[in-house]
């Protein structure tokens, strides 16, 4: 994996520590980034940090619950005091909340829709809040910025599948994070701050487990998904965020993009190519 070297001595702070985190953590430090990984499962952050040592880049773990506001502010705070300042943020951390009861709204449990809606969209917004506060502290950097945020959604967020995705917490919580990085995007783009959205269609990761293991969603995707005919990479997904937080985006912001093999656009097993 190669890109532009403009993120070259950027301070990226990623939340989570495997699938697209991990592959984004990789190519980043690969090309000169500095970085931060704080997540909930220590394993997978140690295990992380040590494969990118052995490259010799400049990196760091600290292990949070993302979901608590004074654990966040001193995961950010432990970034700050390692690195001297944040250049970019790559909200990845989220669950699907299937097995916390989401579903179709008649059948989603409220347990399932707060433990969604905490985890993915609550906890953007804890690491936002604490990341833009110490971006507005910082001056630009020479790249004339004060920073980067990136925050993942899901095509789920605006293009629904109900055949085997009808998880409507989960859709929910990725339209909430596209509301909220539009709108801190106009705020904060006069104090030289950029927010975008990265929303990928169906990703080969851990999450993604169930779906992969499912010969009738393989089979589905192969029309829904067509530009691949199959989940798709999590180095692609890598390279697309890895893009939008470095200077070659420096003019982008407020943007959805959508990294999904032709989903958005594919009628899938149900279109008149069927």
């Amino acid at each position: 994996m190669t890109m532009s070297k403009k993120i070259q001595n950027q301070v990226l702070l990623i939340t989570g520590s495997t699938g697209i985190a991990a592959a984004t953590a990789e190519l980043a430090s690969c090309e000169g980034a500095k970085i931060f990984i704080t997540s909930r499962t220590a394993e997978h952050g140690r295990a992380l940090i040590e494969k990118i040592h052995a490259t010799n880049a400049e990196c760091d773990f600290f292990a949070a619950d993302l979901t608590v506001p004074d654990a966040v502010a001193t995961a950010v705070e432990h970034c700050r005091a390692r690195f001297g300042r944040i250049d970019a943020l790559f909200n990845v951390a989220g669950i699907s909340g299937r097995k916390f009861g989401d579903g179709p709204v008649h059948e989603c449990t409220e347990a399932g829709w707060d433990i969604t809606m905490n985890t993915n969209a609550k906890t953007v917004f804890f690491m936002c809040r604490a990341v833009i506060a110490q971006m507005l502290r910082q001056p630009p950097g020479e790249n004339g910025l004060r920073g980067s945020i990136l925050n993942m959604a899901s095509v789920l967020g605006h293009s629904p599948s109900p055949k085997f995705f009808e998880t409507h917490a989960y859709a929910a919580s990725k339209g909430a994070i596209i509301a909220l990085s539009k709108a801190m995007a106009a705020s904060y783009a006069p104090q030289k701050i950029r927010v975008n959205v990265i929303a990928p269609a169906l990703v080969r990761t851990p999450m993604s487990a169930r779906a992969q293991q499912n010969p009738d969603v393989l089979h589905f995707m192969k029309t829904k998904q067509p530009l691949v005919e199959d989940l798709i990479d999590a180095d692609a997904v890598a390279r697309a965020a890895a893009f939008l937080l470095s200077d070659d985006a420096s003019a982008i912001t407020g943007d959805v993009v959508n990294v999904d093999a032709g989903w958005c656009v594919s009628e899938g097993q149900h279109g008149m190519g069927e």
